[in-house]
Order: structure tokens, then C-alpha cells, then sequence
């Protein structure tokens, strides 16, 4: 299913391109066990629920990614 982002006006401070995700390959953020995909793009990582794939995806630039990982492994989100 093409994916593509929202003509919403970004918030203040927002700093990422409006990326086209259409073409993105997704892959499974947990070895296929889970609801999270990911897909890198020109870049930056970008995230989205398998399960609702039209929904929006969450853009991440590479500082952001690394540390969103090392607060997960350090248990700072309930990833399940």
C-alpha cells in the first residue's frame, strides 16, 4: 500500500524533509514478532505499525533513532 506524507502545516521547530515513503521497504523492527516496521529514507529511520500501515509514520534522523533505541533497551518504553 503507497504511503504518503500529510500536507499538515509541521510543528514549530520541526527539522525533517517531508519524506516519500511510497517506495520505502519496510522491515520488521523485531525479527518478524512484532507490529513495528521500519525503513530508512534518504537518511533518516522512519517507524509504523504493521497492523495500520496507512496511519502515519514516525520520522526519526539518526541521533534520534540511536538514542529512542538505547532508552528502549534501557527499558524507558514498553515496546510490547
Amino acid at each position: 500500500m503507497a504511503e504518503s506524507i500529510t500536507t499538515r502545516k509541521p510543528h514549530a521547530g520541526w527539522d525533517k524533509p517531508e519524506l516519500d515513503l511510497s517506495d520505502a521497504q519496510w522491515r520488521s523492527g523485531s525479527r518478524g514478532a512484532g507490529d513495528v516496521e521500519i525503513a530508512f529514507v534518504e537518511g533518516f529511520i522512519a517507524m509504523r505499525n504493521s497492523g495500520r500501515p496507512e496511519r502515519p509514520s514516525l520520522i526519526f534522523s539518526p541521533a534520534e533513532w540511536r538514542a529512542f533505541v538505547i532508552n528502549a533497551r534501557d527499558g524507558e518504553f514498553d515496546l510490547t
